[in-house]
């Protein structure tokens, strides 16, 4: 069998799907190019000196790890020269990031989280990147953050990879979800997965089960359910995953069902993850994996940002699932 690299599906979607286009396809080629960088310096871990915290804080208050630092500068280098974007914004920095003045300027503005799940860095657990594409409105100002609070709806593109045990890129163009898995001797992304569609039956939840005490009441009732087994109301047995790395969980959702639940409660009233850095390509993906991917009380991809780094509840996965819980969320309101 011919192997497909991201090259040659894009290639293959301009030509069938249309939509893709010059500047998307060598943006998409950038941030896979970044992200085999970023695969690297995971790699080297210890021997590279990467490891441990890196001194400073992001804009969300959080340490940074030397690693979040690292996969940030990554990203922007191998994708601000390429002429395919107008600006972009990362979940580490606290203003959107402007496009150096003697780059050429392009019609897209990317949207990333560079290392989700870097507390696992130093426990050699699988983190990942996230990233989302969006047109830039004409005659925009890339620099106003304004710009970037578009709806879910509204992203090109969007994907994540997964550095674990293979590297794995998940893609979504907006008709259905592919998967590539890195070759390293070759250096490409390979097509290997053709469709990525959640299974609509499961047996498994993923959720911080610490915050149980913060939960809102629709989120403790699904969950109960789920813990009483056979026995209970659901008349199965589940079992429960939790990696704390979103890339690691929602992957493992793609491949086997389930559901992932980070939802706003008593102690993060907005939500915990990120809207647009998170929050909007997992939605898009799911959704288009066959999922469905609620905030608790409407879907995700309908909310309008207002700020930068607004957070968000997130309530993903299997769509039976995820339609049960939001039955929940409505009794109870």
């Amino acid at each position: 069998m011919k192997r497909i690299s991201l090259s040659e599906y894009l290639l293959q979607q301009e030509r069938t799907q249309g939509g893709v286009g010059m500047h998307l396809r060598q943006l998409i080629e950038s941030v896979g190019q970044s992200c085999q960088s970023i695969a690297h310096a995971i790699n080297q871990g210890a021997l590279a000196g990467v490891l441990g915290g890196a001194g400073s804080d992001n804009i969300q208050g959080e340490a940074q790890k030397k690693l979040d630092v690292i996969s940030n500068d990554l990203m922007m280098q191998a994708t601000e020269w390429g002429g395919s974007l107008a600006g972009m914004a990362s979940e580490e920095m606290e203003h959107p990031i402007s496009i150096a003045s003697h780059y050429p300027k392009g019609p897209y503005l990317l949207v990333f989280d560079p290392l989700d799940g870097s507390s696992n860095i130093d426990v050699n657990v699988s983190v990942g990147t996230i990233f989302s594409i969006l047109k830039c409105p004409a005659e925009a100002d890339p620099t106003d953050e304004k710009v970037f609070f578009q709806p879910g709806v509204s992203q090109v593109a969007a994907g994540f990879v997964v550095y674990g045990p293979s590297t794995l890129m998940v893609l979504t163009l907006g008709h259905g979800v592919v998967g590539f898995t890195l070759d390293r001797q070759s250096g490409s992304w390979i097509l290997t997965q053709p469709q990525i569609q959640i299974p609509e039956e499961t047996q498994e939840f993923s959720i911080n089960m610490s915050n149980r005490r913060n939960w809102p009441a629709p989120v403790v009732r699904y969950i109960d359910e789920c813990l009483a087994g056979k026995g209970g109301v659901r008349g199965k047995d589940f079992n429960m995953r939790w990696v704390a790395s979103m890339v690691a969980d929602v992957y493992r959702i793609l491949t086997r069902g389930g559901v992932f639940m980070y939802p706003a409660d008593a102690k993060h009233t907005e939500g915990r993850l990120r809207l647009l850095y998170e929050a909007n390509p997992m939605a898009f993906i799911v959704e288009q994996a066959g999922g469905a991917a609620i905030n608790g009380h409407e879907s995700i991809m309908d909310v309008v940002p207002k700020k930068l780094h607004q957070r968000q509840g997130v309530i993903l996965g299997s769509k039976k699932e995820v339609e049960l819980i939001g039955h929940y969320y409505q009794q109870h309101q």
